[in-house]
């Protein structure tokens, strides 16, 4: 035999999320962003000089390289086309 509670197996329906008001709704969304910006760990003056340096050069090596096809392409053109 079975044994039953004699309740219905009925699932849970979710409950709609309540409604607020805009001032509750602009208030929760500044203390969410202020736990999140409690949370960020910032570069120490090391690291941030570090990464800036690297990003520049990568920039500079990038701003070459797209040049010389933008020369390159730009002379084949005129070389095929006149």
């Amino acid at each position: 035999m079975t044994e039953t509670s004699g309740k219905t197996a009925t699932p849970e329906r979710p409950r709609p999320p309540r409604r607020r008001g805009p001032f509750a709704r602009l208030s929760l969304w500044v203390r969410q962003v202020v736990a999140e910006l409690r949370k960020v760990v910032y570069p120490t003056r090391k690291q941030l000089l570090t990464y800036t340096a690297v990003v520049l050069v990568f920039v500079a090596i990038m701003i070459t390289i797209i040049s010389l096809l933008d020369l390159g392409l730009g002379w084949a053109m005129f070389e095929v086309f006149g």
